[in-house]
């Protein structure tokens, strides 16, 4: 069993589209071969769409083909990489790279004379953006690698968090105060990591808040959640189940509690949290009354 953050995408339709406009485009040649020749722009126009299409098509071909064979490989055992995201991101890179040569095609331009002339040009760029096109790479690195995967939960310098996205530029990494923070891909390779989940992720958190009012007597709501927990079925039975303090507004304070299950199953998790939801809103209605 494979598992992963990164969504699926299961949209068959702009694929289906580009096959359409393909053999659209492709009957047009055949059918109207002299309308081009009569209109030579229209017909770089429509050279510079044919090598878009093709090369698009066979993209996402070659992507299906490989992340089928991948995923039935591994469909028996768990796999922490990051192959789908990066395959996925890579044909991007390379849509996008023909989509440009397409456009030079269209207008006339040939690419490889284009390139040449730039060459100084080209150089100059790549100073300029040296960090960006770092960041490009180590993101690759980081997406065809196991060692960090969506999910996990990791600390980065002063950064600590659990990784939601892994992008050409950063780690999006949300952190206990539910701030996406963007951490340069760099800073993977030129800073110390922790992975705190490299085994799988089965510290979770359970978030609740309270009117301000119900604080004072918040040390029973602690003792019933520890008492509902203790020797639970799905928790390690490791942690002290303490609540703690996030946020104090106006009128409410935010709470969480950090626990540990026996498993990464987010059913489980979902589970356990909502046991611990009840017993907040069974405190609350006893409360209520008292009060």
């Amino acid at each position: 069993m494979i598992m992963t953050e990164e969504k699926k995408d299961t949209n068959p339709i702009p694929f289906l589209v580009k096959l359409v406009l393909w053999i659209l485009l492709y009957a047009s040649f055949w059918y109207s071969g002299d309308f081009y020749e009569q209109h030579p722009r229209l017909n770089k126009v429509s050279d510079g769409l044919n090598l878009f299409l093709t090369a698009s098509i066979l993209f996402s071909i070659g992507r299906y083909i490989i992340i089928t064979i991948y995923n039935k490989r591994h469909e028996k055992r768990i796999v922490r990489g990051n192959f789908v995201l990066g395959i996925n991101r890579l044909t991007v890179v390379l849509n996008t790279s023909v989509a440009l040569i397409s456009f030079m095609i269209a207008f006339g331009i040939d690419p490889r004379e284009f390139v040449t002339s730039l060459t100084i040009v080209a150089m100059a760029i790549a100073v300029t953006f040296r960090e960006y096109i770092t960041n490009l790479i180590s993101g690759l690195f980081i997406m065809f690698s196991d060692q960090l995967s969506v999910g996990d939960r990791v600390k980065v310098g002063e950064h600590k968090g659990r990784i939601v996205d892994i992008n050409f530029s950063s780690l999006i990494i949300q952190n206990e105060d539910d701030d996406m923070v963007m951490v340069p891909n760099n800073m993977v390779f030129t800073s110390p990591i922790i992975n705190l989940s490299a085994h799988r992720s089965t510290l979770f958190l359970v978030k609740f808040e309270l009117p301000l009012q119900a604080a004072v007597e918040v040390d029973k709501l602690e003792k019933s959640i520890q008492a509902l927990l203790a020797n639970h079925p799905y928790l390690t039975g490791e942690d002290d189940l303490q609540l703690k303090v996030v946020e104090i507004g106006k009128d409410y304070a935010k709470y969480k509690m950090e626990m540990h299950a026996k498993s990464s199953s987010n059913k489980v998790h979902k589970q356990v949290e909502n046991e611990v939801f009840k017993e907040v809103l069974k405190f609350k209605k006893d409360y209520d009354v008292e009060t």
